[in-house]
Formats: structure tokens, sequence, C-alpha cells
């Protein structure tokens, strides 16, 4: 066993080698797919992949940090102490069920402290049907301009422009036209690009090698950024589908405490998305039962997570911007998704571990 503390690391570089380290030592098969670019102090980036089981198994347990880049921190310390859990790796290992960890899906962002790929794409919102004509964001169109203003920190006057907008239309409007994602404005926030991501055609590719063969797929991914601080949000992440949200309800939600929410009904923190990432798993395993959740924890506020967002696009379209302020800028958004005390560790961990065992018991029996 690991101390929680241990499992969590200050940088993408050194949570990769916690992550590597721990799979290695656990005995499990390791991938790595390379990113073309490199990572803020120079080091290599990629998608890694650690399987803890047989590559045959019937029942799969796919859990995934950093689709959203700097959420990795939480994520990452996840999957690093799950390797060190024996209690855990048992339990999965006796019920006949394969868990592959899907470290840094968005290592880019990780390591330059982005939510975004390289591309300024959100992951996220790049499963889509790039040939057919994509979703159009007529709120976010409106407020683009305000967003991305000319000079950050913000004028008082751009302050008040956007304090307009959300006193004529709501707070939660104002969240889901930023963050329900756009198709338009490729420097702005949530775009979901044009085409598939390097991620996005990654992604797939684990897909198809992992769960190609097994007959139901469960999915744990890993976000920070919505909702009360520490607390895990267990979000329906499956088509609009009833028998699946009810296998969700079952296998996560038995116990009334923690039920589980869907952005089809409304119940989430999260807006209603499009071209969300697991999509990709009815492409790429269409004989697979499928059940997903992503395990969405509080950081902060969202207009504080919505004003970090705005400074690192800016920031990223004025990289001449002076070293003080990009500092702040870049500290600011790892302090949105990642918070950085014992106490929500130790959050995070107990919720993560509770819903792995779940998933365990819902895939076997």
């Amino acid at each position: 066993m690991i101390d929680i503390r241990d499992a969590f690391s200050p940088s993408y570089a050194k949570a990769r080698i916690k992550f590597l380290e721990a799979a290695a030592t656990a005995g499990m098969a390791i991938r790595s797919h390379e990113h073309p670019l490199k990572g803020r102090e120079g080091e290599t980036l990629a998608m890694d992949t650690a399987l803890d089981g047989s590559p045959d198994a019937q029942n799969l347990l796919i859990v995934s940090s950093a689709c959203h880049g700097v959420e990795g921190f939480c994520g990452s310390g996840v999957q690093v102490y799950a390797a060190h859990d024996a209690e855990w790796r048992a339990k999965a290992r006796d019920a006949g069920v394969a868990v592959l960890y899907i470290h840094a899906l968005n290592p880019h962002g990780f390591s330059w402290l982005r939510r975004v790929t390289h591309e300024n794409v959100d992951l996220n919102r790049n499963f889509q049907d790039f040939s057919k004509p994509l979703p159009v964001n007529e709120a976010y169109a409106e407020l683009h301009h305000l967003l991305l203003p000319e000079q950050w920190p913000p004028t008082a006057e751009n302050e008040a422009a956007v304090q307009a907008w959300i006193a004529e239309h709501g707070m939660t409007a104002f969240q889901a036209a930023i963050t329900i994602g756009q198709h338009r404005f490729a420097d702005g926030l949530f775009f979901g690009g044009t085409a598939p991501t390097w991620n996005n055609t990654t992604v797939r590719q684990v897909l198809r090698e992992h769960a190609g063969r097994a007959r139901r797929v469960a999915w744990i991914d890993l976000h920070t950024g919505l909702g009360p601080s520490g607390l895990g949000e267990r979000i329906f992440a499956c088509r609009d589908d009833a028998a699946a949200f009810q296998r969700a309800k079952d296998w996560w939600g038995g116990d009334g405490a923690t039920p589980i929410t869907s952005i089809y009904d409304g119940s989430s923190t999260s807006a209603k998305l499009t071209g969300m990432m697991w999509a990709a798993v009815y492409a790429e395993c269409p004989q697979a039962e499928y059940t997903g959740i992503a395990l969405e924890y509080g950081t902060v506020p969202i207009p504080e997570v919505i004003g970090s967002l705005r400074g690192d696009h800016w920031l990223h379209q004025h990289p001449d911007a002076p070293a003080e302020l990009q500092a702040a800028i870049k500290q600011r958004v790892k302090d949105a998704f990642y918070t950085d005390t014992d106490a929500w560790r130790g959050q995070i961990v107990s919720q993560a571990r509770q819903a792995l065992f779940q998933a365990v018991d819902g895939l076997a029996g």
C-alpha cells in the first residue's frame, strides 16, 4: 500500500514516472503511445496504458485520466494508488475482471497545464461525426469576444459586460453556452475541433486493441472542476439508453447516498454535451455491452473555473506575456482543477476506490 499523498504528483513528468513504475512493479502489460510534441520540461509525452489481467478477459474495466489535461493531477493519483492497492487488485482478479488503466489521455494538456489538446481542442467534444454538419452554438458566438478580451486581467468594462449577459440570461445559461462546446472559434473555449485529434485516433486504437474482444465493458473516466469541493459526482456516460442507465444506477448508485446523475434529464452539474469520448466505444467495440460514468470531483465554484480557462486561452494567444503574469495564469488553472490538500486527496481516493469495487461487482454480476 502507498500513502495517499505519495500517489499524487506536482507535474506530468513525475506523474508519468510514478504510474509506469507502479504498473511495472505490479506486472501489468504496458504500452506507450508517444505524442508528437514534447512537454513543458522537454519530456516525452505519451498516452500510456497498463493492463492488469488477461487480454482475453470477457469483462473489462477501463479507468482513465486527463481527458482534460490539467485534470490529470487528480486522475493520475487515483490510478497510481490503485496500482499499489493489493486488496483492490485481488478483488478484480478474483472476479475475472481485467482492468485497463489509460494514463494521460491528453498528455500535452497535462504537462502544459492546459485543459485542451495541442490543437486547442476539448477532447471530450471531439468525438463527432465530422462527415455531417457540426453543432452550432449561437450563445457562445455572442460571448466569444467578451471571454477573450484584448488585455488580461480584463478591464472593468469587460467584466461588466460579462456580468450583464449573466444577469439577462442566468448563470446556468452562461455555463451551458460556454461548456457545451463549439466548432466555430478555433482559438476559443471548449472548441470541439473540425477533425479528429491525435488523442481521438489514439483512444480509438487503444479501444480496438484492448476492448475488441470483451463482452462487457465498463469505463470510469476521472474528471475535476464541477460541483462542491471534494464531492465525486457520478455522471452517466453512455447513450441516452434506459437499460444502460439502469445498470449504472444499479452498480454505482444502489446505496442511495451516491445517486447517478445524467445530462439527459438535467440532474447533472454538467450541461448536455455532444461529441463525448465514450461514444468511441460504440464504434470500436460494437460487440460489447457498455456501461460508464464520469467521476467528476468538485474543486472551486464554476465562475472561478471559467475565469481560469479564460486566462489560459488568452495566454495561448499572447505567448509573449510577462513571465509573472504567465506564472499566475498557469497556477490559477492548476488550482481550479486540483486542490492540493491532504483532505481533498483523501476524499478523491476513497470515492474512487468505492466506484472501482462497485464496477467490478457490476461487471462480474
